[in-house]
């Protein structure tokens, strides 16, 4: 490649950055009112903040306690240049192998990373199911995280157990993200989520400042105590309280919070309740974030799936639902063409988050173009 056709070059470097068409952002069909927010509102012009970035490079990732708002809003603003611009030609992930092992079962989350890592030239080694590997003769993770460090640069993990990222972390010596860890947390799902949120709603990445009428009342349909997603999602949501009226759980169960994330919310200072009556509070809730799969002991069950919605639900017009997916009957196909739907561009987004994770965690921005808008 002739420096005058090298990405690299600084002819190239010194032009404004063409759009994505590698990982084009998807547009909605024609007759669908459903939502696709602009990623480029989200930039706003502003350069995105280097130093907050690389302060995870070489980190793991496990928890939403590793992230503070203004990396929340960094990483989003992050995902949102890699959504909008062309940066596949400077290879960014080019000598990096990603070991992807899922002891338990995923559609979104291990193909979404194995996609950012693979258009940005990394290398994946991919473990899809425990039954393939030596957890099947007997082998402990913590064997199994000590030959990761001789195979690849980064792990990311799924696994049923809660406490496997603590047994791998025993040996483990190179950066592991947390892709959902039995009942614990998914950090990468919730940064997904609120990606999506902060493009539909650039003012979130800002102090609140307005009527405070005009803040949002978030919906959880679900139980956070069990539910992994949506743990996740409530925890980060809390780092935004100033932008939040109230938060409602909707739950067959007395307590679905549990003492850890009742005590998280009551020191948040947010307005919250716990109701079992769905028809109550729906026509007032801005944000609904759904979800009916739980993991326990080891299997999944269903729960709190008696609340549904369809599009002849009484969603406000301008409410928005979530959903960390795969979904079951709690979630109605007559929503996916109405502009309640987010949670498509939610799912379609994932790639750019984790993208923008896997660059930070590989410390990668080197490889990014010069005239890159971080600083």
């Amino acid at each position: 490649m002739t420096k005058e056709t090298s990405p690299h070059s600084k002819e190239n470097d010194e032009q404004p950055l063409p759009p994505n068409q590698v990982t084009k952002p998807l547009t909605p069909p024609d007759h669908t009112d459903t939502l696709r927010p602009n990623p480029k509102e989200l930039l706003n012009g502003a350069p995105i903040s280097l130093a907050r970035l690389k302060k995870f490079a070489g980190q793991n990732i496990l928890s939403v306690d590793d992230f503070t708002r203004e990396d929340v809003i960094e990483f989003a603003r992050f995902a949102a240049f890699l959504e909008a611009v062309e940066i596949a030609p400077y290879h960014p992930l080019d000598g990096k192998i990603v070991i992807t092992a899922f002891f338990e079962a995923s559609t979104r989350t291990r193909t979404s990373f194995e996609s950012a890592t693979l258009r940005l030239d990394g290398k994946i080694i991919s473990i899809p199911d425990a039954a393939i590997t030596g957890v099947k003769k007997g082998e402990s993770i913590g064997d199994i995280g000590e030959m990761f460090n001789a195979y690849g640069d980064a792990v990311i993990m799924r696994h049923t157990e809660t406490e496997a990222l603590k047994e791998i972390l025993g040996n483990l010596r190179i950066p592991l993200i947390n892709a959902g860890n039995g009942s614990g947390e998914h950090p990468t799902q919730a940064l997904t989520d609120w990606y999506a949120l902060l493009k539909w709603r650039p003012n979130l990445a800002q102090p609140f400042a307005g009527d405070p009428a005009e803040r949002l009342h978030l919906g959880i349909m679900g139980t956070p105590g069990t539910m992994r997603a949506v743990k996740s999602f409530l925890l980060m949501s809390l780092l935004f309280k100033d932008h939040l009226r109230k938060v409602t759980i909707v739950s067959e169960m007395a307590d679905p919070l549990g003492p850890e994330l009742k005590d998280a919310i009551t020191d948040s200072g947010i307005e919250f309740e716990v109701q079992a009556d769905m028809s109550a509070i729906v026509n007032d809730l801005d944000v609904v974030y759904m979800n009916s799969i739980a993991l326990l002991g080891g299997s999944y069950r269903t729960m709190d799936r008696k609340y549904k919605l369809n599009a002849q639900s009484e969603l406000k017009p301008s409410a928005v639902i979530l959903h960390p997916l795969a979904r079951l009957d709690e979630l109605d196909k007559s929503l996916d063409e109405t502009a309640h739907n987010l949670y498509f561009t939610q799912a379609h987004g994932s790639v750019f988050v984790r993208q923008a994770l896997l660059l930070a965690v590989l410390d990668r921005f080197h490889r990014l173009p010069e005239n890159s808008p971080l600083q």
